[in-house]
C-alpha cells in the first residue's frame, strides 16, 4: 500500500457537521488530516487518515493524543476552529515545535478580562470592563460604569450568558442569567464581567496573521436580535466592503495587543459614535458559516488559509471573487414544540443563488428561546444566499423569510 506524500495536519475538535463540516472538507482537500476529538469519528471518517480521542478542553490530554499521533506520522501542523480548544491546540503546537501562537497569548484572547487589560495597555479602543463575583459587587460596578451595561461570562462563546441591563432593577435577574451561563466556560476565564454597553452596528473583521503580520481580509455585517440577549440571527459578507479600510487597522491593533502571531482571527467590534470599538478577538474562524460566506463572496478559503499557516506554508490571501453572500439563521418564533417547518424550495431545483438550506431541528422537537434556552435550543435551521450586491442579497433573504413557515405550539401551562 502506498503512503501519502501530503503533509499531515492535526485538527483538534470543531467537528460539528452543520456549522464546521465545510472547514474539515476544505483542509482535507489539501492535507492528510488526523483528528483529535472527544469521540471517535463518524461522518468525517472518510476524510481522515488517523484519529485519537481526548478531552479537547484539557491541554494535557490533547498533548498526549497529539504525541500519540506524532509517533505514527510526521506532523506538519496543528489547527482548531473550536473556541474551547484554542489553548490546548496552542499547547500541542508548542510541544511539537510547530508554528502557532503561544498558549499564553491564546489564553489572553480566551479570557475577556485579560483581553480588555491588554487592549487598555496598548491603546486599543474597547469597553470598560470589571470582573465581579457577586450581585452586590455587580451592582456597585454597574452604577459606577453607568447604564446600560452588559453582563457576560469571562471566557464563554456563542453569547452564552450575555445580557444587557438597562436599569438597576433588572440586575438581580440579569445576574442570575449571567452567573448560570458562566458554568462550563472553560479553564481560561472565571466569573462574570460587567462591561460598558457599546451602542452601534455590530460587525466582525476576518483576519489572517502570519509571523506577527496581520492582514484584514473581509468584513462581516451582523444581525443581532432577541434583546436584551445577543443572539446572532444573520451575517452578510461582501467583497470590497468599504468598511474594511476603516475597521481593518483597529482589528490589526487588537490582534497585536494580544500577542497573536499566527492563524485566522474573527475580530468582533461595534461601530459606535466614537468610532470602532473592540468587543473581543476570537483567534479562530468565525462561527455560523462565516468562513463559507467569505469564500462565496471573495474566493478566500479561511480553513485552508488557517491550515497553511499552521503548517508553515504561505497562504493565498488574494481575493478571486467579487460578490455578496449572506446566511439567515432561523430561530423558533416561541418556546414550545416545533409543529411545522417548511421553506417552499424543492431539492435539486432551487435557484443557483440559494447555496444551502439546512434544518437543525425536526418537527416534534422542543425548542427554547432565551432566557430558557440558547442558540443550540432556539435555532431551527439556516439558509445561505449569494448575489452581486448586498441589497440584492438582502432582498433574497427577505423573500425567503416571507415564504417560510415555522410554527411552535406553546407549552401546556395548566396546573
Amino acid at each position: 500500500m502506498s503512503r501519502s506524500t501530503r503533509p499531515l495536519l492535526i485538527v483538534v475538535a470543531g467537528t460539528d457537521r452543520a456549522y464546521r463540516g465545510y472547514c474539515l472538507e476544505s483542509v482535507a482537500a489539501g492535507y492528510d488530516v488526523a483528528l483529535i476529538d472527544t469521540a471517535p469519528p463518524t461522518w468525517q471518517q472518510h476524510m481522515l487518515v488517523d484519529h485519537e480521542t481526548a478531552d479537547t478542553r484539557d491541554p494535557e490530554a490533547v498533548v498526549a493524543a497529539g504525541l500519540a499521533l506524532a509517533a505514527r506520522h510526521t506532523v506538519a501542523g496543528v489547527v482548531t476552529w473550536d473556541e474551547y480548544a484554542l489553548v490546548p491546540t496552542a499547547t500541542l503546537a508548542a510541544r511539537l515545535g510547530l508554528p502557532g501562537t503561544t498558549p499564553e497569548s491564546m489564553t489572553a484572547a480566551r479570557n475577556k478580562a485579560a483581553s480588555r487589560s491588554r487592549f487598555a495597555e496598548h491603546g486599543v479602543p474597547s469597553a470598560k470592563s470589571t470582573v465581579v463575583d457577586s450581585l452586590p459587587h455587580a451592582t456597585a460596578v454597574a452604577h459606577r460604569t453607568g447604564f446600560p451595561v452588559v453582563l457576560k461570562p469571562a471566557s464563554h462563546a456563542a453569547s452564552i450568558g450575555v445580557i444587557r441591563v438597562d436599569r438597576p432593577e433588572e440586575l438581580p435577574a440579569a445576574w442570575a442569567f449571567a452567573s448560570a451561563g458562566a458554568g462550563g466556560q472553560g479553564r481560561e476565564g472565571y466569573g462574570v464581567l460587567v462591561e460598558e454597553y457599546l451602542s452601534g452596528p455590530e460587525i466582525s473583521v476576518e483576519c489572517a496573521t502570519v509571523g506577527g503580520i496581520t492582514t484584514p481580509l473581509a468584513v462581516t455585517r451582523k444581525d443581532v436580535g432577541f434583546a436584551p440577549y445577543f443572539e446572532e440571527t444573520g451575517h452578510t459578507v461582501s467583497a470590497d466592503d468599504p468598511l474594511l479600510h476603516q475597521v481593518g487597522p483597529v482589528a490589526v491593533q487588537a490582534v497585536s495587543a494580544l500577542g497573536i502571531t499566527d492563524g485566522v482571527q474573527h475580530v468582533e467590534m461595534r461601530l459606535t459614535s466614537t468610532g470602532p470599538r473592540i468587543i473581543e478577538v476570537n483567534s479562530r474562524i468565525g462561527g455560523d458559516l462565516i468562513g463559507k460566506l467569505v469564500r462565496l463572496a471573495t474566493g478566500l478559503d479561511l480553513p485552508r488559509i488557517a491550515a497553511d499557516i499552521a503548517c508553515g506554508n504561505a497562504p493565498s490571501l488574494a481575493p478571486t471573487r467579487k460578490g455578496t453572500a449572506a446566511v439567515k439563521i432561523l430561530y423558533a418564533p416561541a418556546t414550545g414544540t416545533l409543529t411545522a417547518r417548511h421553506l417552499p424550495v424543492k431539492p435539486g431545483v432551487q435557484p443557483p443563488w440559494l447555496r444551502q438550506v439546512a434544518w437543525l431541528r425536526q418537527v416534534g422537537d422542543h425548542v427554547a428561546l432565551p432566557p430558557h434556552g440558547d442558540a443550540s435550543s432556539a435555532r431551527i435551521g439556516f439558509f445561505i444566499v449569494t448575489a452581486d450586491s448586498p441589497a440584492r442579497a438582502r432582498a433574497r433573504v427577505d423573500d425567503l423569510v416571507g415564504r417560510l413557515t415555522l410554527t411552535v405550539s406553546a407549552p401546556d401551562r395548566r396546573p
